[in-house]
């Protein structure tokens, strides 16, 4: 009886582990958006999408762009949360370089139909993503980064050389003019979820890309079954190729593209 037992487990965890293994891995199906919340990244402000913006509004979309106080992942992902609440229906979250950690752990929301990654960090759950990130080659723009007093900025050389790379000069002496310092500790914030396990996510890799690695974000992408496009643009894609960001953006909302 006990060997009649052992060989009914062992054929059930069989079962089991063949229909764990049939099991289809997250789709691409989208769901009709009618906001798109957008997420931007360290060193900069929610004015970073205003060339994305208006492809969207004239898509139909309601769109709200996230001022992050850049304090702490906690702050950040708490301010994304508010501006979700303001709106109503399905919705798709954008995030740029590190404002995919804050969508990936506000993402769970339910009105979230959609996660779009602009070269972007999308780490698991409780992941130490600057261990990750090792593994890849550190990229130029690091050795410009300054700290005082808790804060830390990108100092005029590296940011227009290699944060805005791509970005026409005068367009990016505005970006340094306006460039957000970041608490210092901000990138060692980890997230408590990962919403892209159980919502479909799209990825821009910018090929050109010496703030982050294009490694790591094809890395990053493949990892979570993302939808993936590369540009041909530096790290600041929705700057200098807006209307490429806002198609993936669209295309995630179930939107004709522009």
């Amino acid at each position: 009886m006990r060997a009649l037992f052992s060989t009914l487990s062992l054929a059930l965890g069989l079962t089991l582990s063949a229909h764990a293994l049939a099991a289809p891995a997250p789709g691409h199906a989208t769901v009709e958006a009618k906001n798109v919340v957008l997420v931007h990244g360290a060193w900069a402000d929610g004015s970073s999408w205003s060339d994305v913006i208006p492809y969207l509004q004239a898509a139909g979309l309601n769109v709200i762009s996230v001022q992050n106080p850049l304090t702490s992942l906690a702050d950040d992902a708490a301010a994304t949360r508010r501006a979700l609440a303001l709106v109503d229906g399905p919705t798709v979250l954008a995030g740029h370089s590190y404002g995919g950690s804050v969508i990936t752990e506000a993402g769970v929301d339910p009105k979230v139909t959609g996660l779009v990654y602009v070269a972007a960090r999308a780490p698991d759950a409780g992941e130490d993503f600057g261990a990750t990130a090792g593994r890849f080659p550190t990229m130029p723009v690091r050795a410009g980064v300054q700290e005082r007093d808790g804060f830390a900025w990108i100092g005029r050389e590296a940011f227009l050389k290699y944060f805005a790379n791509g970005v026409p000069a005068v367009k990016a002496q505005t970006l340094y003019a306006v460039q957000q310092p970041i608490d210092a500790k901000l990138f060692a914030g980890k997230t408590t979820v990962a919403a892209w396990h159980d919502k479909p996510s799209w990825y821009a890799v910018s090929k050109q890309d010496t703030t982050t690695s294009p490694d790591l974000e094809r890395f990053l992408a493949k990892r979570m079954n993302a939808k993936t496009v590369e540009i041909d643009a530096g790290h600041l894609s929705l700057v200098s190729h807006p209307k490429e960001i806002a198609n993936l953006i669209l295309e995630a909302a179930g939107k004709p593209r522009r």
